[in-house]
């Protein structure tokens, strides 16, 4: 089993550019894997964990509804938005600059083969990482992704999740809300949840600010020691 995963931090990237490169990665890991099991010869998939943050966009699951989006098509375009209509699981969601969005593509077939398990793991990982700053960020029971006071009038998310899975392949990944403009969530009804409120990090923290690259260190620390993995950091972009 290969427990390497190398890491690519894409910068700020469009959504479809980067949705296509997942899909490359995906697919090659996909074959490799028919290859495999046709053939004698047993050669290692990789895995890999993407960064990126990406321009205004709102992407819908595939079991979404369309009525979560409160705004047309052309007055996205009015707000320099973008829209699309996705594989994953899971229904609207926002991406935008300040957020760190992570799209792991993992053969799970080198660390265990439970979907459930790899969202929790996802969730552990934000968890601890936000617990260095202070916040004690939870799960709520039915709901995917991290939130804060959990069971309160106050409840508010901070951590959107969706995934797709193919022969144990995932693709997509998670959205951490950093120094996220939280006015964009307005215009939709983020993961179809409504009476939520949504969060970001600068803001819990009380900061204009906050140091994106520290964040994405912490989540890495976590995500080796939580999956057992050797994180190898790439030079090379899509």
């Amino acid at each position: 089993m290969n427990k390497r995963v190398d890491i690519q931090d894409l910068g700020l990237k469009d959504y479809k550019e980067t949705w296509d490169f997942q899909e490359e990665l995906f697919q090659r890991t996909v074959d490799l894997k028919i290859q495999n099991r046709r053939g004698n010869e047993q050669r290692e998939t990789p895995n890999h964990l993407l960064f990126v943050e990406h321009p205004h966009v709102y992407t819908l699951g595939k079991s979404g509804d369309f009525e979560n989006l409160l705004v047309t098509e052309d007055e996205l375009a009015k707000k320099g938005a973008k829209f699309y209509k996705i594989n994953r699981g899971g229904d609207i969601t926002y991406h935008g600059p300040g957020q760190i969005v992570g799209y792991p593509i993992l053969d799970l077939d080198n660390f265990f083969t439970d979907i459930h398990k790899y969202l929790r793991l996802l969730e552990e990982m934000v968890i601890l990482t936000l617990a260095e700053y202070g916040l004690k960020a939870e799960r709520s029971k039915g709901e995917t992704g991290v939130w804060l006071d959990v069971g309160t009038p106050f409840a508010r998310k901070i951590c959107a999740m969706g995934v797709r899975a193919s022969r144990w392949v995932t693709m997509h990944g998670f959205a951490l809300n950093i120094n996220t403009n939280l006015g964009y969530f307005d215009l939709m009804i983020p993961c179809g949840i409504k009476d939520k409120a949504v969060t970001a990090l600068n803001v819990e923290l009380g900061k204009e600010e906050v140091n994106i690259d520290e964040v994405k260190e912490k989540l890495l620390k976590h995500f080796e020691v939580l999956f057992e993995a050797e994180v190898i950091k790439q030079k090379t972009e899509a």
